[in-house]
């Protein structure tokens, strides 16, 4: 049933792009000026929500691709997927979508699919990274071993901050069999995906769950609303730092039109969708540079993630 859901997913995404369309494959100059030669008539850009950001609004708003349409001299398409990064994989396989956010993970499988570079990501953003939770009043539990023989939740097997990264922490600290984390009874007592961030916190103060793993951000943002009180949650443990999500685009792009595309993240300055979509005004975008999730790969290689000889 997972394999139709996902499926069905795939098809009615591309379905879309197609239906919009994208001139994503077209290898037809927009302009006669030499140097846009091979560029594409169109770009189609797909965004996805974060649920790491409780503040974050939405993130197709129209100064972006209104900027991104007048710098480019070319119309362009953005849309939001609600299938997380699988169906936009697949799009840029097949030519229908030029850019798309990436988590270390997708950008990894789209690069090995496709052959893409990284792009632009978010300027002066604030650390990112997940912390382990138990409740306030557990006396058992006061560090990542004590969870030993517990009940956990991850939120969700795609999540960066609510699972790859968490368990790159217990394999690499406490040397776990990558295989068998998830696995009822070889560390934990029983392994729940709670499928938010905000489950997983409100899981653990119900008591459903001695342990989670959440990312902070939003732990801090439901202790903020008032959501949970901070004396309901002890922090017992952390991860490492988790690079942000970064656009990328399509390697088989013209050169000239990829620069293009980079500077024209990196000029735009929106006082409006920064503060909706960053939560700062003064928010923008920095050139990605190629090398920027070589530190993750370890750690995806070090859970199975990712297999030796699948990043290239």
């Amino acid at each position: 049933m997972k394999k139709l859901v996902m499926f069905l997913l795939v098809i009615g995404f591309i379905a879309i792009l197609a239906a919009c369309g994208s001139g994503a494959s077209s290898s037809s100059s927009s302009s006669k000026d030499s140097s846009h030669k091979g560029w594409p008539k169109q770009m189609t850009l797909v965004e996805l929500p974060n649920p790491d950001d409780p503040n974050a609004g939405n993130v197709t708003q129209p100064e972006l691709r209104n900027y991104l349409s007048k710098k480019l001299g070319i119309p362009v398409n953005e849309y939001q997927s609600s299938g997380g990064y699988a169906p936009g994989i697949e799009a840029i396989s097949s030519g229908k979508l030029d850019v798309m956010v990436a988590s270390p993970q997708s950008f990894f499988q789209a690069n090995k699919e496709a052959g893409v570079d990284l792009l632009a990501r978010p300027k002066s953003s604030p650390a990112y990274y997940s912390v382990f939770i138990t409740k306030k009043d557990n006396k058992e539990i006061n560090t990542i071993n004590d969870l030993k023989g517990k009940s956990f939740a991850f939120v969700d097997p795609n999540s960066s901050s609510g699972y790859l990264y968490p368990k790159g922490t217990l394999v690499q600290k406490l040397k776990l069999n990558p295989d068998l984390v998830e696995k009822s009874g070889y560390f934990f007592k029983n392994v729940t995906f709670s499928r938010s961030h905000p489950n997983s916190v409100e899981g653990v103060v119900m008591g459903d769950y001695d342990g989670a793993t959440v990312a902070k951000s939003v732990l801090d943002g439901m202790i903020k609303s008032g959501t949970i009180k901070k004396d309901d949650i002890k922090i017992i443990g952390r991860t490492d730092t988790i690079p942000d999500a970064t656009y990328i685009i399509r390697k088989n792009l013209p050169s000239s039109f990829k620069k293009a595309v980079r500077n024209a993240f990196v000029s735009f300055h929106n006082a409006t969708y920064f503060k909706a979509v960053q939560n700062n005004p003064k928010g923008g975008f920095i050139a990605t540079k190629q090398n920027y999730y070589d530190p993750a790969l370890k750690m995806l290689k070090s859970i199975h993630a990712i297999k030796e000889g699948e990043a290239k």
